[in-house]
């Protein structure tokens, strides 16, 4: 006899994630009890595409297949599972681009298990437990949402960093990602010693920083103004390269290559230029998508576009999709 809860067994679950931008730490003094806190964007164009199915032995395949393998692992001991999947990435941000690849990854395999196994959501319960959010809280907030994001920080009792604002991103205007494929950014034990060794940051510098975004750059974004906005992000860039820039071989950009592009593309008039988290990748913002096309054009005539991967995205305003069959 059939049993009738076969019947309405989920046999898979694919999950979609977006890249994000990460435009930047609002405090990384922590003067106020909270510390870190983040700006940033979820791009169309770049992201995570991942399937989970049932079956009769374990097999995970795909970029980043052993990265992935360890989070269905955690999750199995977390959520008490044992039975074997067969998960298939069949797309993935680049890893220790900048891009947020390690949470959306995580984070598309804990709920693509949750749904399989008809569990309710848990996204910030997940994320602690796959060690996503120690520091920004952006990957996780776009995940959710998608938008223009800020995140509170942490505290002494937090989880994961608090979302705090999201925005919807002007659906004309368009990032210029610059991806260096020959380099990786700081990630893993060296990120946490490169945070060990820099100084105290300012907190004169912590607050100007914090009235950037609030004052200038979320307003912009609320009524249209690129400039403005390109204005803050680019000033809050510029100070925070240079506090990395101890941990990044004296410079603001980890790739010199994405630095001296992005140099050429504030010249052509781009807005906003900077490194999304550790880099290599490097950003900058531009008010249509036919300027986005020319100031891309001039970019892949650089000399030193060779080798560089140059692409136009636009903002993408939804968190994951999530579909099961």
């Amino acid at each position: 006899m059939t049993n009738p809860e076969s019947l309405n067994a989920i046999a898979r679950v694919t999950v979609s994630v977006p890249a994000r931008l990460h435009l930047g730490f609002l405090d990384l003094n922590g003067g106020l009890g909270r510390k870190f806190g983040s700006i940033g964007l979820a791009i169309d164009g770049l992201g995570t595409r991942l399937t989970l199915g049932r079956a009769a032995q374990m097999r995970v395949e795909g970029p980043d297949a052993e990265r992935a393998q360890g989070y269905i692992a955690t999750m199995q001991h977390a959520l008490g599972l044992d039975e074997p999947y067969h998960a298939t990435i069949e797309s993935a941000v680049p890893p220790h681009a900048g891009l947020g690849s390690g949470t959306q990854l995580a984070l598309a395999v804990a709920a693509a298990m949750r749904r399989l196994h008809g569990l309710p959501p848990d996204p910030a319960g997940d994320a602690a437990r796959l060690g996503r959010g120690q520091r920004s809280g952006v990957g996780f907030a776009t995940f959710q949402s998608g938008g223009l994001v800020v995140d509170g920080g942490r505290g002494p009792a937090t989880q994961v960093p608090p979302l705090i604002s999201r925005i919807a991103f002007p659906a004309d205007w368009r990032a210029l990602v610059v991806l260096d494929p020959a380099r990786q950014g700081v990630f893993g034990a060296d990120e946490i010693a490169a945070f060990t060794r820099l100084p105290e940051f300012p907190a004169g510098d912590a607050a100007h920083l914090c009235r950037l975004v609030l004052m200038q750059a979320l307003p912009a974004v609320a009524e249209g103004d690129l400039t403005a906005f390109g204005t803050a992000i680019r000033d809050l860039q510029a100070r925070i390269g240079d506090y990395f820039a101890p941990a990044q071989g004296g410079q603001r950009f980890t790739s010199p290559e994405v630095g001296a592009l992005l140099a050429h593309l504030d010249a052509q008039g781009a807005h906003g230029i900077g490194q999304s988290s550790w880099g290599p990748t490097g950003f900058a913002f531009a008010a249509s998508p036919q300027e986005a096309d020319r100031l891309a054009e001039q970019a892949r005539a650089h000399p030193q576009a060779r080798g560089l991967d140059i692409r136009v995205c636009a903002a993408l305003n939804r968190g994951a999709e999530i579909t099961e069959e």
